[in-house]
């Protein structure tokens, strides 16, 4: 490991905006879709309908795990902690949980086709390189 020269990297800042700001908007959407009412439910297309009401409750447990990690782990990256990178690991891993246990049971891919995988690829691709990111600053000593 090399000795921390006191200066951050710029990316640091940028990437730990971007991780938080993207990782709040999850949050977001997950307290939404916890909560939704009978009103968006109703108000939803059919397809997204079917999704949603075939979801089971525990899949839930992996979608919180994973916003409410990925904003931690975020968070973690500005202040420069070490335990930034676990944590977006935990996330990291419990999205992909999320993501196949989606497509097991629920009906994803029949109702949205394959174009319904484009945007939790791009999840898991982000969720990759904010960990594999947070894994160099670590291992440059920038996180303490």
């Amino acid at each position: 490991m090399q000795a921390q020269t006191g200066k951050v990297p710029t990316s640091l800042w940028g990437v730990g905006v971007f991780g938080l700001i993207w990782n709040l908007i999850g949050v977001g959407f997950f307290i939404m879709q916890v909560g939704m009412g009978e009103q968006a439910l109703a108000a939803m297309p059919l397809e997204q309908r079917a999704v949603y009401e075939a979801t089971p409750a525990w899949i839930y447990v992996f979608y919180g795990i994973a916003t409410i990690g990925g904003a931690l782990g975020a968070l973690g990256l500005l202040l420069r902690r070490r335990w930034a990178a676990p944590v977006l690991l935990i996330a990291l891993v419990a999205l992909a949980f999320q993501v196949v246990s989606g497509l097991l049971v629920t009906p994803m891919l029949e109702t949205g086709g394959v174009t319904s995988l484009a945007f939790p690829v791009v999840l898991l691709v982000i969720a990759t390189l904010l960990w594999g990111f947070a894994r160099r600053m670590a291992a440059r000593g920038v996180l303490r």
